[in-house]
């Protein structure tokens, strides 16, 4: 959903995003949001310290695992598809939890969080109403929650190009408010499954993912609502 970069600076290579952050000329006239390729040293620390798996330089789960991690980058920092060089823009669609597909267009419009988050349940029922957030405001809103960032790793990879299958964990650590829910400071987390389906190039053309919102957002609901966690901090000592 994105590991987020916590800053922007000099075009530098990212072990984990060499793909796309080359000192070179296609790099040089990419259109950044922020006007500079970001830095992810942050989340790149979270990933090292709580990854369940180290896969060896070169395997396919490694190349799926930076490949992924890529395209992220590129849909969070990039404003212009052409500049992509993840995906195949004029064939590229995403496909979440088997909701009609959106186009590389569509999903660079809403944003990451939008694209994955948006859901058909009643009002009463959703957690978070991607419906009423700019790409800005969802990665504002998971920025706070996720200070040091929002870390990906592939669990397992279970079938090679052109189709190209594999288990996924998103993590982080809630230390900041969430939608008027105090932080905990405890991880949360959720598991997903997804497909690409990629071109001679890898490049994808298409991406479905499968997971279970609840799963994020039962980490993140953990904390109490604000004003009530402020009252409590206020209560009279001997009420106990």
């Amino acid at each position: 959903m994105g590991s987020r970069g916590e800053g922007e600076g000099a075009a530098a290579a990212d072990k984990y995003r060499s793909v796309v952050l080359l000192q070179d000329e296609v790099e040089k006239n990419t259109h950044w949001r922020h006007g500079a390729p970001p830095t992810y040293d942050s989340v790149n620390l979270l990933f090292e310290q709580g990854r369940t798996k180290e896969w060896p330089k070169g395997s396919l789960e490694e190349t799926v695992q930076n490949a992924v991690k890529s395209w992220e980058m590129e849909l969070s920092h990039k404003t212009r598809l052409q500049d992509f060089r993840t995906i195949n823009p004029e064939k590229f669609k995403l496909i979440v939890n088997g909701r009609e597909g959106l186009s590389g267009e569509e999903t660079l419009k809403v944003g990451s969080y939008n694209a994955l988050l948006k859901s058909s349940l009643p009002e009463e029922f959703k957690y978070y109403k991607a419906e009423e957030e700019s790409f800005e405001s969802s990665h504002d809103v998971f920025r706070s929650a996720f200070p040091r960032g929002f870390a990906w790793e592939v669990i397992s990879v279970y079938s090679g190009p052109p189709q190209i299958a594999f288990k996924f964990r998103h993590w982080g650590f809630f230390e900041g408010p969430f939608k008027g829910h105090s932080p905990t400071g405890e991880i949360a987390q959720f598991y997903g499954l997804a497909i690409l389906k990629v071109d001679e190039s890898l490049k994808v053309e298409e991406a479905e993912i499968y997971y279970d919102p609840a799963e994020l957002f039962g980490g993140l609901l953990r904390g109490p609502p604000i004003s009530a966690a402020s009252s409590s901090s206020h209560a009279c000592p001997f009420s106990h």
